[in-house]
This record gives structure tokens, sequence and C-alpha cells, in this order.
């Protein structure tokens, strides 16, 4: 089935996610989603294939994570560790094992790694000037340095990139550095660190990338990109407390670049997975399926030439797994390299960029939780909107409509039009009549095309190409049954009413086989309401999957309408998101010059009612209140008519500076002022104390 097969086995890898926050649809349209249908896919046609991931648990968004929750950084990672890992599994994402970078098995692959290319002189030992804090006695890792943006003038930008313009920077292109931990201007200060040359393997990188042309144009185009600046020189060590610790001497204080560790967790993933001896709680923990352990070891899946390996990745990962981890593999000598990183773009929300630090995110755990049983439905819509070539978005309104208009009106309108006629007629069993007829041929001799079709375009990494043309076989069925009116035959040809339903339910039961790799649960209820059990790929396109005589099941709607009301509420949960955000982004007035205390104490405030209000003649701001401050009844004059009615505010208790200068104002003598707070909005409230009080009493 598949187009090349010289390969015996395949070991399929998934990017590594940060465990400093749960996974959100970016991640999922980027990466898990079209591995796992590739996945599936392989499964399908009895290919060897292992899927590895795992948590990535190293690097500055860790701990600077545990910094702003106050936890250690091993706390951070097992919390979020765990919620990725169910979230995964829930959601139907198909891993063999979803490991950890914190593993035993990791620190000694990893430290292992970087000792055989220390061994074998690799590495250039250099000495660099590096940002230090003074006051908290640390060298500062890219993020743990802030400044101004030398581009866009962004004053939070990071020591790595400036994520307001997305420019990438060192720390010392920063205006105005200052470290996150103390708050310091940090000092440059010496240190020394391995470096991969980069610089010198630059034509052996440069072969191999030119030996897959067919890559995807923007896996390709970055990487010739990234060789026509001339590779340097990168630091594969970091001064770091958390992370693997650098297995040399005279290396304390340091542990590996996380670009360095991360990658090899594949590996060491696979070890583990392939370790028949891993005990019952490390399975749980890494989240390792039984059922899809390998026999062999896992030197086949990574040594072994005839083993195809492939990177699913997102686009800001294709330096680090074309150029940099090829040549750390190439470095050491034994490692297969990478046949294909197909690498989507970025997917948007609601026609913003997803932040995670700004929580404009569709988190999977939450939607796990707000959705129950719908996992089929979003991975459809983030598989028709995947960002393949481009970047895409994402939004409520179109997520309900592809379910209502695509899986119920045309997916399961067909399956249970089939199934709910079938029990009607003929008590679930598959029946054959009449002879098929010329439609009946070609409606049969299309179905068979499908299967090709929609392998061609997974082997090439097209996945909403490839689910295309899978709905394009539902459409079919839903044409066929529309055009054949079984519903008005059988009061004349009930033969022909066996038949064409006969046809319907064999399209059902082709649309159960290909729908695994894409719809995994909505595949598995479907072959249960057609009894028919797990088939594999060499099936679909079969005009007889289901024989006549053959018992169905009760049929069951495969999906369900979404109504407004949830739609709403989810654009109501992002925008409280957006109003939140803006809230904490107003920075305060900045503080007037300092008074002396003899000046405070000079303004005499008191409480006072207001007992008139109206409005000031041929103004829009100014109401003429009249006002008892338990001393007198006054008149003041205040520009608050834009934000309260005259007949609201009568009776209210407010704060007035009773002693400021008299002033007229619209020919009116206005003998005081009262005493308003404005908020991040613009929006105008009364400082007035929270009970009633005397008339008169002091505020001090």
């Amino acid at each position: 089935m598949l187009g090349n097969d010289k390969f015996k086995r395949y070991t399929v890898t998934a990017a590594l996610p940060y465990t400093n926050g749960p996974v959100h649809i970016g991640h999922l349209a980027g990466v898990y989603i079209p591995a796992d249908i590739y996945v599936r896919f392989l499964r399908s046609t009895g290919k060897d294939v292992i899927f590895v991931c795992g948590s990535d648990e190293h690097g500055v968004p860790i701990t600077l994570k545990a910094r702003k929750e106050g936890v250690d950084p091993q706390q951070v990672v097992d919390k979020y560790h765990k919620i990725i890992g169910d979230s995964f599994r829930d959601f139907g994402v198909s891993f063999n094992i979803y490991h950890r970078t914190s593993s035993p098995t990791h620190h000694e692959t990893a430290s292992g790694f970087f000792r055989t290319l220390y061994d074998k002189g690799v590495f250039d030992e250099e000495e660099t000037e590096q940002y230090y804090d003074e006051k908290a006695g640390q060298f500062l890792a890219d993020r743990y340095i802030v400044g101004t943006c030398p581009k866009c003038g962004n004053e939070e930008a990071y020591g790595d990139q400036c994520e307001k313009c997305g420019t990438s920077l060192s720390p010392t292109e920063l205006i105005n550095p200052h470290s996150t931990l103390s708050g310091a201007q940090p000092i440059l200060k010496k240190t020394r660190n391995w470096f991969l040359p980069l610089d010198k393997m630059q034509p052996q990188i440069e072969a191999y990338i030119d030996s897959h042309k067919e890559w995807k144009p923007n896996v390709y185009g970055q990487c010739k990109s990234w060789l026509s600046g001339g590779l340097n020189p990168r630091a594969m060590t970091r001064d770091l407390d958390w992370g693997v610790k650098v297995p040399v001497e005279g290396a304390d204080g340091k542990v590996l670049y996380v670009w360095f560790d991360a990658p090899i967790g594949y590996i060491s993933g696979t070890k583990d997975l392939c370790n028949q001896q891993l005990g019952a709680e490390k399975k749980s923990e890494y989240y390792l399926n039984e059922e899809l352990r390998p026999t062999e070891s896992w030197e086949k899946y990574w040594y072994d030439k005839e083993t195809k390996l492939v990177h699913f990745i997102g686009k800001d990962n294709i330096v680090f797994h074309c150029i940099i981890f090829p040549a750390m593999l190439m470095a050491h000598g034994q490692f297969t390299l990478a046949d294909n990183v197909p690498a989507n773009e970025f997917l948007n929300l609601e026609g913003d960029k997803i932040s995670t630090s700004r929580n404009w995110a569709v988190w999977l755990h939450e939607y796990l939780h707000e959705f129950p049983g719908k996992q089929d439905v979003l991975r459809y819509v983030l598989t028709s909107t995947a960002p393949e070539t481009k970047d895409n978005d994402f939004t409520w309104r179109d997520f309900q409509a592809r379910n209502n208009n695509e899986l119920v009106a045309i997916f399961g309108n067909f399956v249970n039009r089939v199934l709910v006629l079938s029990h009607k007629y003929f008590g679930g069993k598959v029946m054959m009549g009449s002879p098929f007829t010329e439609t009946d041929q070609k409606v049969m001799e299309e179905m068979k095309l499908y299967p090709a079709k929609i392998a061609a375009s997974i082997e090439q990494y097209r996945f909403r190409e490839a689910l295309s043309e899978f709905m394009n076989l539902a459409r079919l069925g839903n044409k066929y049954l529309a055009d054949e009116e079984p519903w008005k035959l059988i009061k004349t040809d009930e033969d022909r009413v066996k038949t064409v339903l006969n046809v319907g339910l064999q399209i059902a039961a082709n649309l159960a086989v290909l729908a695994g790799p894409f719809l995994p649960f909505s595949a598995k209820k479907l072959a249960d309401m057609l009894n028919m059990g797990t088939q594999t790929w060499d099936k679909a396109g079969s005009t007889d999957i289901l024989s006549a005589g053959h018992q169905l099941n009760e049929a069951a709607l495969l999906f369900e309408k979404i109504e407004d009301s949830l739609i709403e509420e989810q654009i109501k949960k992002l925008t409280d998101s957006k109003a939140a955000n803006a809230q904490a982004a107003i920075k305060p007035e900045d503080a007037k010059p300092n008074v002396n205390f003899d000046q405070f104490a000079s303004m005499d405030i008191r409480v006072g009612t207001i007992l008139e209000a109206e409005k000031v003649a041929k103004t829009k701001k100014l109401l003429k209140l009249k006002i008892d401050t338990g001393l007198d009844q006054r008149t003041i004059v205040s520009g608050i008519a834009e934000y309260f009615e005259p007949e609201q505010i009568i009776g209210k208790q407010v704060s007035v500076l009773i002693n400021l200068e008299p002033r007229e104002i619209k020919g009116i003598l206005s003998q005081g002022m009262i005493l308003m707070a404005e908020n991040s909005d613009g929006n105008l409230s009364f400082v007035a104390p929270p009970a009633a009080i005397n008339n008169g009493s002091v505020i001090r």
C-alpha cells in the first residue's frame, strides 16, 4: 500500500512539549494530530512503527514557571507531565510511549551521548562573556534577561526573542537589560562552555538537506536560509542548575543545553519502550502502551538504515530538528537521520496569535471536560483547517459549522440513514436482492478508488487533502441514497431496496476502515454498529466487507449538533480572558512628586451627601451639584455628566475637598471638588465611605 516499501520499520516522533503549561489546539494542529493520523495509518497497513513522545522537563521556561508559582522545578514538571499525558491519552493520541526527560534512562542516555562526542573531540571548548547577575550570584540564561527590543521598542523582550515582533535576539542586543531574578542590571562575565562546531560541519549538513528537496517548502526553505547565512558554533552547555549535568571535569554548575538534551528524549523514550523489564509504576508514569510494545531492541529503531525516521514538529523547531539534531547524530556516527521532517505553520485563535502567557488559547484538558465525547470533532476541525502551508485560524463558529454541516449532515447522516433503514426493513441484516445495476457498479468502482487516494495524500503528509477525500466518500454515499430513494422503492420493489442498502452498507463499512486514522473514536463506534470488528487498510475498497446475512448492531447517532449556547460560552470565555489581560496590561499613571506632611495635612476632605444634581446648560461634561458637607450646603461643578445621570446620584455620599479655592465655571461659582477614581477603561466611580456616615466626617 505504501509508495515506498524499502523500510522495514518506522520511528515516528512528535515534538516534546514543554512541561510549563498544558497542551493547546495550536500544538494539536501543528504536531500531534498529523503525527497520530500518520501513525494510525501505518499501523493499519501492518507496518512495524513506534510513536515516541514525552515531556521536555528541562530548560529555562521550567525554572521561570517554578519561580512564578513559588515551587521547585520538579513540582512544576510533575504537575504538567500528568496534565499533558492524561490529555493526550484521553484525546486518543496513540503514542507507544509518552516519556519524560527527567527519567533516569534519559539522564543516562543524554549524558552518555555528550560524553561520546566529547571523547571523540567533537566539541570546541571556549571561554565567552555572558551576562551575570551579581545580586543573585549566577549567570543568566537568555530568558532570565529582559530589556527593550532594538527592533520594535518592546520593553519586555527576552534575551532570545521579542514576542511582540518575533525577532530573534541575543542578550547583548537588548537595550537596558535587566535580570528577571533580581531586577538588577547584569554585567558581562567570562564563562566556559562546550560548542558544537556547526561551521565546520556545514558541508556535511548541507549535503544532507540537499538530499531531501522533497521536504515541504517551508522546511527546506528555512533550512537553506540558515545555511546561506553560514552556520556558527553553538553552545551545547549552559550555566544552570536544572537539567542534565555535564559529564566532564570542570563543568560544575553546568547542564546540557535543552536543545541538545531534548531530542535525545526520543532515543531514551525508545529505550524504555523496548525495555521489557520496566516496572508497572514506570509504565504508568511514562504512559507506556503495553499493546504497542515492540519485541525488537531499541537499536533497530535508531541504528538500522532500513528504519524510516520521521519527526513531526512545528515551524519554530525546524532548525533544531533539521540542522542541530542531525549534526549531533552525524557526529556520534551510529544513528540514522530523519527521512522527513513535516513541520506545520502556526494556528491562530479567533484572529489573534495563540499565547499561553495571555491565556489566549483553547486548552486540551479543558476542551475534554467541556465537550465530553467530542474528541473526534476537534480532531476533524483541526485537520480540516490545519496550517500545513501557511498560518491558519481557528474560530468557534467554524468549529460549530463544521460539526453541524459536515460531520452531522454528511458523514453522520449517511451512516444513520443506511443503518436505520436496514433495521426498519430487514431486521438489521445485510441483504442482497436484485443484481447490481450500472449505477451500483459505477458507485462501487468509485468507492474502490478512495483508499489509494487517501493513502497517497497521507504518505505525502497532506492530511487536509486526505480528510477531504474521506468526506467525499461519505458524500458519495449520501448522494447514492438520495438518488435511489429506498424509502420510496420499498413500496414497489423490495429486492431493489435490499441491493441499494447493501451498497450503502458497504460504503459505510469502508468509511469505518478509512476513518481510523482521522476519527478513531467514531471509527470504532461505527464498526461496532456494523458489527464488523477491526479491519486493516487492505480491506478498504472491498465491496463485500459485510456479507449477505450479516447481523448489524443497533444504530446510534455518530455525531450530535452543537448548539449556539455552547459556542457562546466559549466565545465569552475568550472575551473575558482578553479583558482580563487588557486590565493587567494597563499600567497606572506615574506617581506625582512627593509632598511633605504639612502640605497633605492642609487638605480638608469631608464626607458629604449630594442633595441636588442637574446638567449645566450648553455643556456635555458638567453637572451642577448641591452638596451637604455637614458644615454647610454648597455648590460644586463637576465634570462627570458623561458617566452619571443627575437623578441617579442624588442621595449618594461622596468625598469632598472643601478648602479648594472657589472657582467660577460657566458662570457658576464652584466651591470645592468631589474625589473620583478612574479605572483602566476610563470609567469613573465615587470615592465614598463603604457605609453611611455623618456628613462632615473628616477623611484623613
